[in-house]
């Protein structure tokens, strides 16, 4: 995933820290195994290669990652799309180069494409994925959210029952520190020049993720481009939202409504947001900020 996890809790004296490190590296080595698009060989990239039509066996947790982008794409009418990947490379986020490709961005802009939802097909009971239709998919906006969800299935697996663990921007916490006050993450300042805290998010019991345009990002002709993509205009998003940051009760959830809610827009997606009771916090590209949290 290229970045960092880390863990703080709070556990008996003399507990083996060695065997929770070890299996926090193995559920976290395990998604990126199996959900980069960087490494030619995961799994995700095989079923990126498999032919359409052809029943492809994948494991349990990419098989769950799936099911979730696809309830989530519906729920907001396909804002959120995992089948985005062709788009994501041709402007220069995928693997290879890191400038837009005119020709690669006409040819996935101009064909047509099916619906992701509909294009690709998940047996839960026998754990296979078929594509219905050609589609590259990218699982950024999920992934990272899920690995962190993994590290909490360690954390539980393990007895310890106050910790925060995350993946870069990326939290989720469980329970109280032992004095009684929640768990605090800083919300970030949306800058690509710097790095500084906005404000401070209280945790219990909940996961927070955030999306932005201010971290990965292109500049081309002196205009910055952001990574999240419209399946729409099959550009990057371009709505005056800098960052949105989300809670749930998993991290994958968090993570994939925050890029679903850059990609609607301010309007549409504090609606969305309001209808199904979810904490949020808006950042606009003018430095001002509207939370329900």
């Amino acid at each position: 995933m290229g970045t960092r996890y880390a863990a703080v809790f709070f556990a008996p004296d003399g507990m083996a820290t060695a065997a929770l490190a070890a299996a926090f590296f193995e559920a976290v080595d395990r998604v990126d195994r199996q959900m980069s698009t960087w490494k030619p060989d995961s799994d995700l990239n095989r079923l990126n290669a498999a032919p359409v039509g052809e029943w492809v066996k994948i494991p349990r947790e990419l098989m769950t990652v799936l099911a979730e982008a696809l309830k989530i794409g519906r729920a907001t009418q396909g804002a959120f799309d995992i089948g985005v990947g062709a788009l994501v490379s041709a402007w220069g986020f995928g693997p290879g180069t890191r400038q837009p490709d005119q020709l690669r961005i006409a040819a996935a802009s101009e064909r047509p494409r099916a619906a992701t939802t509909k294009a690709l097909q998940l047996d839960v009971t026998t754990s296979r994925a078929r594509k219905a239709a050609p589609l590259t998919l990218d699982l950024s906006g999920i992934a990272k959210g899920f690995g962190v969800d993994e590290m909490a299935r360690v954390m539980d697996a393990f007895g310890i029952r106050s910790w925060l663990v995350g993946i870069d921007g990326e939290m989720r916490a469980r329970g109280l520190k032992p004095d009684g006050t929640p768990w605090t993450v800083a919300h970030e300042r949306p800058d690509r020049h710097s790095r500084e805290a906005m404000g401070v998010i209280e945790l219990t019991d909940m996961a927070v993720a955030t999306s932005g345009n201010y971290r990965h990002w292109v500049e081309v002709d002196g205009k910055v481009l952001s990574h999240t993509m419209d399946p729409g205009t099959h550009r990057p998003i371009a709505n005056g939202i800098a960052s949105v940051s989300v809670l749930a009760t998993t991290c994958m959830a968090a993570d994939a409504w925050a890029t679903a809610f850059m990609v609607l827009g301010a309007e549409a997606a504090s609606k969305l947001a309001a209808d199904r009771g979810m904490g949020t916090i808006f950042v606009f590209d003018d430095g001002t900020a509207s939370s329900t949290i």
